[in-house]
């Protein structure tokens, strides 16, 4: 038996988009930011950032959806899958001209960090969203 699991802690680069599936079910899929900071040998800080695309799916989806927008901080457990044509992170150039490249993630918890907004209405924002143990909902339906 082997599993693999991922943890991301990060900042969501956009406003997250939802559709349905021909099921019915919903998907999310937003991008979030993860920064590892560090000083050098000459004393400099260095900072890198790498880029999640994230998938969930049925009501932890809607709740995503409903609560999280650019700039809101997740904690997003759950497993990376490759890119189809290169085996690996999906690459591409930004606008810049430089290369880069970004991980596809299919949640399996996300937990939201940022605190509600205050304009909230009189509903709670939940504080965890996961999947039951298992196949992802949706996933044969995406192929993977």
């Amino acid at each position: 038996m082997s599993i693999h699991k991922v943890i991301a802690v990060g900042y969501l680069g956009r406003d997250p988009e939802m559709r349905y599936l021909p099921s019915g079910t919903a998907v999310v899929n937003f991008s979030i930011a993860t920064d590892r900071v560090w000083t050098n040998a000459e004393g400099e800080k260095v900072k890198v950032t790498s880029w999640f695309r994230v998938s969930a799916f049925g009501k932890m989806a809607e709740n995503c959806n409903q609560y999280l927008k650019k700039g809101s901080q997740v904690f997003v457990e759950g497993h990376l899958t490759s890119d189809p044509a290169t085996g690996g992170p999906k690459i591409f150039t930004r606008q810049d001209g430089t290369m880069s490249s970004s991980y596809e993630l299919f949640a399996e918890t996300v937990n939201f960090l940022s605190k509600a907004p205050e304009s909230t209405e009189a509903t709670e924002q939940p504080q965890a969203a996961s999947t039951k143990e298992g196949k992802q909902t949706g996933e044969e339906e995406l192929g993977f």
